[in-house]
């Protein structure tokens, strides 16, 4: 049984839900922040009963980042889309500026700016960057069980 689907012309968002595979695809717009507790509140419904404690916590934290991050350093839109199975998630936040980003180590005096890719290198299972045609896709992978 399928729930939902996403129009990438209207830019629509709705969730999938299989038997075994859930979906959620959100379009975020230009730096508007909002948007952040947004993607948190969706991902947590999409993960009610996924993984062992503490995992969608984790999940959260890291959307919460790459979101944050393409809105703030893109200045363009966004759309987020997360899959989850038995065995684990994969979040992607795709942005349409082909600048890549790079993990740094902010300064001491720095406040909280600069430590979200630090956040998803060291919590994830897997991390990286895709490019596409106009843009790229930052994304991170976490398995249902704890590492």
């Amino acid at each position: 049984m399928t729930i939902g689907a996403f129009s990438a012309t209207t830019g629509e968002e709705a969730d999938t839900i299989t038997e075994h595979v859930r979906r959620l695809r959100r379009r975020l717009g230009r730096a508007d922040l909002r948007a952040v507790p947004e993607a948190r509140r969706a991902l947590r419904e999409l993960l009610l009963h996924w993984g062992k404690p503490g995992r969608s916590e984790i999940a959260e934290l890291l959307t919460s980042e790459l979101v944050t991050n393409a809105l703030v350093h893109t200045d363009d839109d966004a759309v987020l889309t997360a899959v989850v199975d038995p065995g684990g998630l994969r979040v992607e936040v795709r942005d349409f500026v082909a600048r890549k980003p790079e993990p740094r180590t902010p300064a001491r005096d720095e406040d909280t700016h600069g430590r979200g890719l630090l956040l998803v290198q060291s919590l994830a299972d897997a991390w990286g960057v895709r490019s596409h045609g106009v843009g790229k896709a930052v994304w991170f992978e976490l398995g249902a069980e704890a590492a």
